[in-house]
């Protein structure tokens, strides 16, 4: 089975993904997870991927397709979890190509709605638990960082809401539910 997990930053998509990896041992191809990966490869895509991130320009969707491919290729009994991939119309173009040509398909894509000012305060209030707790707090983690990401994502990710649910592959969840109501959710969808 795979899946598109979708959502703002801060919906929870990873915190689920891990979930379906323990559970159904899915495969969580996360773009960014797959990027630093890459980097300290020393493959040849690696050492293109390098020295691109190296020079502060973004990868290219060409590249980052290349990088879901070789993962596809590996052992994926449970299937695979998208998680931060597709970000543009683009991209979900190939993403479909792609699973097209290795005999895949797209089972499922979960939307995780949120309201965007709870999301901003559950940000915030993660920030301000983990400098209590003397925890390392990520430098985006406050509220004009996170709304400039909710910007970023309604303009770029956003559009692929109505396209998944053009095609029928679309399905809607509470995403500010609790952790395991959101994965009683997901469950529910995927059977």
């Amino acid at each position: 089975m795979n899946i598109i997990l979708l959502g703002p930053p801060g919906a929870g998509k990873g915190t689920q993904a891990k979930k379906l990896v323990d559970e159904r041992n899915m495969i969580q191809l996360s773009t960014g997870d797959m990027l630093r990966e890459a980097r300290t490869s020393g493959t040849e895509m690696g050492n293109k991927v390098a020295a691109i991130m190296d020079a502060g320009e973004l990868v290219t969707d060409e590249i980052v397709i290349g990088l879901i491919a070789e993962k596809l290729e590996g052992d994926n009994a449970g299937g695979f979890i998208f998680d931060g991939f597709p970000r543009t119309l683009g991209q979900a173009d190939a993403l479909g190509k792609l699973l097209a040509e290795k005999g895949a398909s797209l089972d499922h894509v979960i939307e995780m709605q949120v309201d965007d000012e709870t999301l901003v305060q559950r940000v915030v209030n993660r920030a301000k638990e983990a400098a209590e707790a003397g925890q390392p707090v990520r430098a985006d983690d406050n509220a004009e960082s996170m709304r400039t990401r909710l910007m970023e994502y309604y303009k770029k990710t956003s559009p692929l809401i109505g396209y998944y649910y053009a095609k029928g592959d679309l399905k809607s969840i509470d995403g500010l539910a609790s952790i395991d109501e959101v994965a009683g959710s997901i469950k529910a969808i995927l059977g």
